[in-house]
């Protein structure tokens, strides 16, 4: 499949605001708010659309009109790009809503994470580069909390696209948010921790292969519906994966793998990653690299498979944005991991 490349953001260049599943911009305004102003200060314009600060009950009941809003800001020549306010919990009722012609028709940045997952998929499936990264309230509201690497990130993806693009980890990170409805906690993350890197578990290649992937969880409810991918969609798929704030057990992930071997998955992917699992404690991502090389190398005969973990997407904070669609390299032998074309017109 060729993707098809939305153009960078620049200064003046608008993103639209929508909420795909959950209210939570009406039920935190002043989160999501915080969140607004840091995107205008990158110079950017907002245009919020009707599901943007919606109440979390009338979105839950009118999947339709929130699947209108994303047709509607893909079709709206004023657009740039799109960025999810929030994750949640059922945005995969709006999927049979969405207008494939007309989202294949007018490429456009469009972001976020976690729930994000479902239609970060279908747009890409439909051929359209997508970026999983931070939402409006969770990691935009909290940019003047992180590292300034974090706002230089989203420039160097999302405005200032190059050739190639190599990964770091940062040096810290944080797991979760204080209680948004405390005032005293606007903007804040929790404790931050200095960072131990990425884990390179096997693998003594250098592999390359479009990104694919999301929120375990998320991609767990799309299969067997007919949002799930192709079984020669996953060839040559470099697959990231990332578990969320609920903190699923280890053995889920291994069950998840499992069942994506069976699937043929595990046969046809150049390379496998995992994001910082959220929550776990150091003994317990030990035993999560455990289960994850148990089931690639051991029951699918995958020794072969590049596999590195503790990346910095996802749950925490603050994370890397990744471009699905766009060619990356893993390079077991020097460390590195990078975008081998821009991800962006």
């Amino acid at each position: 499949m060729e993707f098809v490349k939305p153009a960078r953001l620049t200064k003046n260049s608008t993103v639209a605001l929508v909420s795909l599943s959950w209210g939570g911009p009406h039920a935190f305004p002043h989160v999501y708010e915080l969140g607004v102003k840091n995107l205008q200060k990158m110079g950017l314009k907002i245009k919020e659309f009707a599901t943007a600060k919606a109440a979390p009950d009338f979105l839950y009941e009118n999947p339709r009109i929130r699947a209108d809003d994303v047709n509607k800001a893909f079709a709206d020549p004023e657009v740039d790009g799109i960025v999810s306010t929030i994750g949640g919990e059922d945005s995969i009722r709006i999927l049979p809503y969405l207008n494939g012609k007309t989202i294949r028709s007018n490429p456009k940045i469009f972001m976020g994470y976690s729930d994000t997952t479902t239609v970060l998929g279908y747009c890409n499936q439909l051929g359209l580069v997508t970026f999983h990264g931070p939402a409006v309230m969770a990691g935009f509201s909290q940019m003047g909390n992180l590292p300034p690497s974090f706002a230089s990130h989203v420039r160097e993806i999302l405005f200032q696209p190059a050739e190639t693009y190599e990964y770091h980890s940062y040096n810290t990170y944080s797991e979760g948010y204080p209680d948004f409805a405390r005032p005293e906690n606007l903007g804040k993350t929790k404790t931050m921790h200095q960072a131990t890197g990425w884990r390179w578990l096997q693998g003594k290649s250098v592999v390359s292969g479009h990104l694919f992937g999301g929120n375990i969880e998320i991609l767990e409810w799309l299969r067997g519906t007919r949002f799930w991918p192709a079984l020669d969609f996953w060839n040559g798929k470099i697959l990231f994966l990332e578990t969320s704030e609920e903190k699923p057990h280890r053995s889920y992930v291994r069950r998840w793998l499992r069942t994506f071997g069976i699937l043929g998955g595990l046969d046809r992917i150049n390379g496998l990653l995992i994001g910082r699992a959220r929550d776990y404690n150091d003994e317990e991502k030990d035993k999560l690299d455990q289960n994850i090389v148990a089931v690639v190398s051991d029951e699918f005969c995958r020794p072969d498979l590049p596999i590195v973990t503790n990346m910095d997407f996802g749950h925490t904070d603050p994370q890397l944005i990744i471009p699905l669609g766009v060619n990356a390299e893993i390079n077991c032998e020097a460390k590195r991991f990078r975008l081998v074309e821009p991800a962006l017109q």
